[in-house]
């Protein structure tokens, strides 16, 4: 049983496995001098003031008061390291070849082909609306196309209605306008939708369909404009008489074996703690990494939380434009979050700290991990589509919804989401599996989180293991033969479609 873990030989600090009281032995001749909370950094060695504070091997920022050897490293003890400049990442210098990464133990996975593009995992009727305002309707035609009309077509699993979460007044127009329009426009070619396009609209929106769909496109087949339906009946029957012939189509649909290059997988960390970076992301890294060696795709994102870490994933690219379009993504990140009169402090939360992150620093080299070790092969921006196969840095929002919400837009089958406070996350167009870093948090949430990570952490298995166990999920979970817990319990968040430009 470990009682603390360090990390890097380098490291000056290391977390405790379970809380410590005063006088514990915490490792082999360190005691700890105070409680030390579970997750909480432990000084391995006696720490001066303005001395660096090391955990991964990486400085989180240099301490603000002596820490003794033995004592809690906290929060309050750490001036953060400043992020890493844009301008100078150097790329290619830590480049891993397919070979070296592990061997996966299948290549393939029983999904739905698609005529172009990424396979579906799941077979579904989409409903996406322009506006929040056509939200009601589309869900009360849902029900009754639930009720009604899918017992008739049986191989379609369910209606999702996705919404974005605005009015009218979007500055549609406007530069920054282009992400949500992409992120909607994806949205509806979602590859579990199987092509098939039903778009409703209230009719005074800016956010028009003309906006997001092919002129060949908009047709009295795929979209819906409310305001000339005459009356709440007419409506919902109008979505249903749209909706029966596509479920006719989606019908015929079956699971067929596939090779794991028509699947792409998304990573999102959620609720993060001290141990996201020593046990459930690297499980997720080392899965990553299988699923890209057997073709697959792989998208990791939340800008803010690798942003201290831009100069490990420079490394990672192989070549001079990747490199430049992710110094690209972070730098427009940065003058978002000061035009807003914040930075990269804002994150992390209260619960990444009470879990024992001290500072974003801190949690962006732990985040990173779940990316694997792979090259990055592409940065692409929020809601857009991957051009490349392999690893891909999807330049999102550190927020849960918007991260889901933006990976599904850029044509995710699943996604992998890791969490060490806990949540009951999850997606209505794709599956989510959940990862816990602790078994302490497996226990509490026994019928909410799928794989137990935490058995990392006290030696029961190592990353290779509870990796293997992750990919072997993955697939099964694409496949339709293991249903997540969250999708169990029908447990989904709403759509949130990232909006840069101002509201009007």
């Amino acid at each position: 049983m470990y009682h603390c873990i360090q990390v890097d030989a380098r490291d000056n600090v290391a977390v405790a496995v379970h809380a410590l009281a005063a006088g514990d032995a915490a490792a082999s001749g360190l005691t700890a001098l105070e409680p030390i909370p579970q997750g909480h950094k432990i000084a391995l060695r006696d720490i001066g003031e303005g001395d660096p504070v090391v955990r991964y091997g990486v400085c989180l920022g240099h301490a603000l008061r002596s820490r003794p050897r033995g004592s809690l490293v906290g929060e309050h003890d750490i001036r953060a390291a400043a992020a890493p400049p844009l301008d100078r990442l150097v790329w290619g210098t830590d480049l891993v070849s397919k070979e070296r990464l592990p061997a996966p133990p299948a290549a393939t996975f029983e999904g739905f082909r698609n005529a172009e593009g990424f396979a579906g995992t799941r077979n579904l009727l989409g409903i996406v609306t322009t506006v929040q305002c056509a939200a009601g309707v589309a869900e009360q035609a849902a029900q009754r196309i639930r009720e009604r009309l899918l017992p008739l077509y049986p191989r379609v699993e369910d209606v999702v209605v996705l919404v974005p979460p605005y009015g009218c007044g979007v500055a549609i127009d406007a530069p920054e306008a282009k992400v949500p329009i992409r992120t909607i426009r994806n949205l509806i070619h979602h590859p579990n939708f199987g092509g098939q396009i039903l778009v409703v609209s209230l009719g005074c929106e800016k956010l028009t369909p003309e906006r997001v769909l092919e002129p060949d496109e908009i047709t009295p087949e795929n979209r819906l404009v409310l305001q000339e339906c005459r009356g709440f009946e007419a409506m919902v029957s109008a979505i249903c008489r749209m909706a029966e012939p596509k479920l006719r189509r989606l019908n015929e649909r079956k699971r067929e074996p596939l090779p794991l290059s028509q699947l792409m997988v998304g990573l999102q960390c959620g609720g993060s703690d001290a141990f996201s970076g020593l046990t459930g992301n690297p499980a997720a890294g080392y899965a990553a990494d299988m699923l890209v060696r057997a073709g697959a795709t792989v998208l990791f994102s939340e800008t803010t939380e690798v942003r201290d870490g831009a100069h490990l994933l420079a490394a990672r690219t192989p070549d001079a434009e990747t490199c430049a379009r992710l110094a690209e993504e972070m730098r427009w990140y940065d003058r978002y979050l000061a035009a807003g009169g914040v930075d990269r402090s804002a994150n992390p939360t209260p619960g990444n700290k009470k879990g024992g992150l001290s500072n974003i620093v801190e949690k962006a080299v732990g985040s990173i991990a779940k990316s694997g070790s792979s090259p990055i092969v592409e940065v692409i921006g929020t809601g857009e589509r991957p051009r490349r196969q392999g690893l891909i840095y999807a330049a999102t929002p550190a927020n849960d919804m918007i991260c889901g919400t933006s990976q599904c837009a850029s044509g995710i089958g699943l996604q992998v989401f890791i969490t060490g406070r806990g949540t009951p996350y999850n997606m209505r167009a794709v599956p989510v599996v959940k990862v816990g870093t602790r078994t302490d948090l497996k226990e509490q949430w026994f019928d909410l989180i799928d794989i137990d990570a935490g058995t990392i952490a006290t030696g029961r298995k190592s990353v290779a293991e509870v990796g293997s166990e992750l990919f072997r999920c993955i697939l099964e979970v694409a496949s339709g033969k293991r249903q997540t817990f969250a999708d169990l319990h029908g447990i989904y968040n709403d759509t949130y479609v990232f909006n840069p430009a101002p509201i009007t």
